[in-house]
């Protein structure tokens, strides 16, 4: 019963601290630990506030300490080795625990394996998706509804693997800089390019991601990836 006590003392304490340290309008501390989705500690993982990377990284034990200001509202972890980036909202807390998913669901496998016939747009041609090098990812329309999703962002969240969305940025699998954070990828809509906060969801045909040698025909702005959508005639 008395370590009961003790426990509930300690999180009504650290609950109070988060809402004093909000309210007083200093920075203060939020702590945590990153876990992959085998519940081991990620290390080295890059702590984000913001959406703006810090020098913050997380330990062999996958701990880490952020100091934040006031105002802050989300808090971000990056690993390059799990190709992820997710986000917590902070509401006051003072102590965030973040754990990786799985990057290939089941339903992303099924639809590889009984689409590699179709054909993909890779910016300079079309090719068979089972001919497509391993640096190449694409989903096309023909067998997805994408009406079914809220704006373009949850629909490239959803529909593509190691592939992340941060505010209106588009983030690939190893587009990182330890000093600088993640990099975002170049947008392509049907050839130029553009930003994705016109397009809605019913308009698209396909997508395709470009990496490597396959995206370097766009340029120096493709160095951290290509993303290609190609929209509907209708």
């Amino acid at each position: 019963m008395q370590t009961h006590k003790i426990l509930l003392l300690i999180f009504i304490l650290s609950l109070s601290f988060g809402s004093f340290a909000q309210n007083s309008g200093k920075k203060y501390f939020i702590t945590g630990q990153v876990l992959d989705a085998n519940s081991k500690p990620v290390s080295g993982a890059t702590v984000l506030v913001d959406n703006k990377s810090t020098n913050v990284v997380t330990d062999a034990k996958g701990n880490y300490k952020v100091k934040v200001k006031p105002d802050a509202t989300v808090l971000s972890v990056f690993s390059i080795f799990n190709g992820l980036l997710i986000n917590e909202e902070i509401k006051g807390r003072v102590v965030i625990d973040f754990k990786f998913e799985d990057t290939m669901s089941q339903k992303d496998a099924a639809q590889k394996a009984n689409t590699e016939n179709e054909e993909v747009n890779v910016g300079f041609g079309t090719v068979q998706k089972k001919d497509l090098p391993s640096n190449i990812a694409t989903v096309d329309r023909k067998k997805n509804k994408y009406e079914s999703y809220q704006n373009i962002y949850d629909l490239i969240r959803a529909e593509l693997s190691n592939v992340q969305v941060v505010g209106e940025k588009i983030i690939l699998k190893g587009a990182y800089d330890s000093n600088t954070g993640p990099y975002d990828a170049m947008i392509l809509v049907d050839g130029v390019e553009s930003s994705l906060s016109s397009v809605l969801p019913r308009m698209v045909k396909s997508i395709s991601v470009l990496t490597g040698a396959d995206a370097s025909i766009y340029g120096l702005r493709s160095a951290h990836g290509v993303v290609l959508i190609t929209l509907t005639k209708e």
